[in-house]
């Protein structure tokens, strides 16, 4: 029997996106620079960008769990937006190390807990069509070129002391757009007789979320210190929110492609260009930072690193991960990726740079591609054995 079609509330879940991730395209580019202002040393900044990353790692699966049991996801995110508003008020209240990495965990474990939800919240209301995700969820990536381009102007002029006043706007920007956005109706999928740690414990899987953690640990350096590497190089605010913003807007043009290329390419063959692009990205701004031209060429990059990365990643956890699965199957990649990746990258990131300098640190980073590039070629048939026998059933 078909199911009737319904229209997904495809601006109100783009408008989400645009602020949630112009918050993300204030925090990662910038929060360095501010940290700074605290007088952070390097080390300090890194514990305190890992930190933030790291409650990814519990934060989405407490949360996960909660809307799988209760079946109501939208209702997490409008709670988890409210909290991180209010925790993120402590930074006006304090600017030491301790009090920062106090309201830090605080405020990320709620923020955090957001996204892998409404990431469900979307594929429910786009039901058998999940093929569209990555026109909605470009709106993320507009928001974040948005924050990053003004930002950079705005910083090189008053300095980042404000940065703490702009976060709290957009934060209470992102819950005020979750209130207009219905919780979806949870549509017709082949539910697996699999509990979820069993589903989560397959050779398969694991290995899957090996080259997830892999490469986005070898984010690190990227989003930690590029802001700070380019200006201790010379480039100005403005240049560098210039080039924040295009890597988000090759990211923006890959999404809208995404809907071809993963049927005619297919994710096996993309996530290995994804390794090899990615560690050729972090092997350019080792070497030739002080190249405009390699700079903007390594941006566009950023197109394989994130945008096909992540378009791949959430198809095959959606379909890992299906029915009551769902929530904590989106969790899990988050912790996981995000969360255990982002964490060590960043830890990883401040201590090669302040002991060994910023090539060293690129150069790690794309060590690790490389080793995620080993794991895709020896056991990609394993991690998506489950998820090609699922597609094959749904469409029957």
């Amino acid at each position: 029997m078909m199911e009737s079609t319904v229209t997904p509330p495809y601006w109100r879940l783009s408008g989400f996106y645009l602020f949630y991730f112009a918050s993300l395209g204030t925090l990662l580019p910038f929060m360095g620079l501010y940290l700074q202002t605290l007088d952070f040393t390097l080390s300090e900044i890194g514990e305190v960008m890992a930190l933030i990353m790291g409650t990814k790692i519990i934060a989405p699966n407490i949360w996960g769990w909660i809307a799988d049991k209760t079946g109501r996801s939208m209702v997490i995110v409008k709670i988890a937006s409210l909290l991180s508003l209010l925790a993120f008020i402590g930074v006006f209240f304090g600017n030491s190390y301790a009090w920062i990495m106090t309201v830090m965990f605080v405020f990320s474990f709620f923020w955090n807990a957001n996204l892998p939800q409404f990431e469900v919240t979307t594929l429910n209301h786009l039901g058998n069509d999940t093929h569209k995700y990555s026109r909605i969820r470009l709106w993320g990536s507009i928001g974040f070129i948005i924050a990053v381009v003004t930002l950079g102007r705005v910083f090189e002029i008053y300095g980042a002391e404000s940065f703490p006043y702009i976060v709290f706007a957009l934060l209470g920007s992102i819950w005020l757009s979750s209130l207009f956005i219905p919780e979806a109706k949870k549509r017709r999928v082949l539910t697996s007789t699999d509990s979820f740690f069993s589903v989560v414990c397959k050779p398969g899987v694991i290995a899957l979320f090996l080259v997830f953690f892999l490469l986005q640990a070898s984010h690190g350096p990227y989003y930690v210190f590029f802001t700070i590497y380019l200006e201790s190089n010379g480039y100005t605010r403005s240049a560098i929110g210039f080039y924040w913003a295009l890597g988000v807007l090759a990211e923006i043009i890959v999404f809208m492609l995404m809907v071809k290329w993963l049927p005619r390419f297919g994710a096996r063959n993309l996530m290995l260009w994804v390794a090899f692009l990615t560690a050729l990205r972090w092997v350019l701004l080792a070497s030739f930072v002080d190249s405009h031209l390699i700079i903007f060429f390594s941006q566009l990059l950023h197109a394989a690193s994130f945008g096909v990365f992540h378009a791949v990643a959430i198809n095959l956890i959606h379909q890992h991960f299906s029915g009551k699965l769902q929530g904590r199957g989106q969790a899990i990649y988050s912790s996981l990726s995000f969360g255990a990746g982002g964490a060590v990258g960043a830890l990883y990131a401040g201590y090669l740079w302040a002991s060994y300098g910023a090539s060293v640190s690129y150069y790690f980073a794309a060590v690790l591609c490389l080793l995620a590039a080993v794991v895709i070629i020896i056991a990609w048939e394993r991690m998506t054995a489950q998820s090609d026998k699922i597609a094959g059933e749904l469409r029957k």
